[in-house]
């Protein structure tokens, strides 16, 4: 995409997740965090579907809520990410309390789940003035060992589990059950910066960073 250079968006991360702040922050480029609260419901049947369309609904929210208090709308890159937990075809969003948590837990012991991560790049194109979205996502395996009471007793204590979806973190106490991971690590933390990355070069160019001030 042919972007004119001479122009320059603000970066704007439409998540309120300390996690996903940190990521973005490596990319060494100022952005500002703004949120719109969703009821986060997906019509889409596929798993990959429903992540990208959970992230793009988050964009959007975004951009409407600066639009509402007339902020910086036309010059903002708006990026938006959501993931989810896959096990057998199911789908594995935040636990609504400890109870629900140990039982997703239980159920994704000792075997191999997959980490779906959705994200949407929502931004005006500086020549034409047009909305333009960027949709992708990124896939990531995720083995744990046997959860025995005692390590699930542990780790419920902590409270780690109930922020997140499938009802764990992998950058926390979960790690004492976790044995492999096959693919992204951030994208397990729940965004998936090289991907990030390399999409950003997509729609940008290599100069991508030049976009951003």
């Amino acid at each position: 995409m042919e972007l004119d250079k001479n122009k320059s968006y603000t970066l704007v991360l439409g998540s309120q997740s300390p996690r996903r702040k940190e990521l973005l922050s490596w990319l060494g480029i100022p952005f500002q965090i703004l949120t719109a609260n969703i009821e986060e419901v997906s019509k889409e049947q596929d798993v990959y579907a429903i992540a990208v369309d959970l992230a793009s609904q988050k964009a959007r929210a975004v951009l409407n809520k600066l639009k509402s208090e007339s902020l910086t709308s036309k010059t903002s890159f708006i990026i938006s990410s959501d993931t989810i937990v896959v096990y057998n075809g199911k789908v594995f969003g935040k636990p609504k309390d400890v109870t629900e948590a140990k039982e997703t837990l239980t159920i994704l012991s000792d075997c191999t789940h997959e980490v779906v991560t959705g994200v949407s790049f929502l931004f005006t194109d500086l020549q034409t003035g047009k909305i333009k979205e960027h949709l992708f996502y990124d896939s990531t395996e995720v083995t744990f060992n046997d959860i025995t009471p005692d390590l699930m007793e542990a780790y419920l204590n902590t409270g780690d589990s109930l922020d997140k979806a499938g009802a764990y973190g992998i950058q926390g106490p979960g790690l004492t059950f976790i044995s492999k991971v096959n693919g992204s690590y951030s994208n397990v933390v729940g965004f998936p910066l090289d991907k990030v990355v390399t999409e950003l070069k997509i729609i940008l160019g290599d100069d991508w960073r030049n976009f951003f001030s």
